[in-house]
């Protein structure tokens, strides 16, 4: 079992193991993110499931044992939200802030302004190529 101590931690690079992905230091099982990180002295893996809010955390001293830290941490996390009648994932409510560099955004509303777009269309279409585009 890891110890608490998880400084300095180190990225690890993509792996692949049955029924879960794992890349960028992310695991996916279900509609569920999970971080991962490695904790140097301690010699073990951990993260936490992200996109919720709530903390859940997980641990392994083994990629296997932290795969299915995690599977299990998600399993249990949708049955307690269950139990207490509340979506596990957040909810998004379409509108949000974004900082970028004073340059960034005038070429971006020039450019919406070329396309004859309105700035908020513009962006709209800029992240939804840029999620498409990763997705496939």
């Amino acid at each position: 079992m890891c110890k608490t101590t998880w400084m300095p931690l180190l990225r690890f690079e993509a792996i692949l193991m049955e029924g879960i992905s794992m890349t960028k230091n992310r695991l996916r099982y279900k509609d569920f993110i999970g971080s991962v990180e490695f904790s140097e002295p301690d010699s073990c893996f951990f993260g936490e499931i992200l996109g919720i809010n709530d903390l859940v955390v997980f641990e392994g001293d083994s990629v296997t044992s932290l795969k299915e830290s995690f599977f299990e941490a998600v399993d249990d996390y949708i049955v307690l939200c269950a139990e207490v009648g509340k979506q596990p994932l957040k909810s998004f409510k379409g509108s949000f802030n974004v900082r970028i560099s004073p340059e960034l955004h005038k070429e971006a509303a020039m450019m919406a302004n070329e396309k004859g777009l309105t700035f908020n269309a513009f962006v709209n279409e800029a992240i939804h190529d840029a999620v498409h585009t990763r997705a496939s």
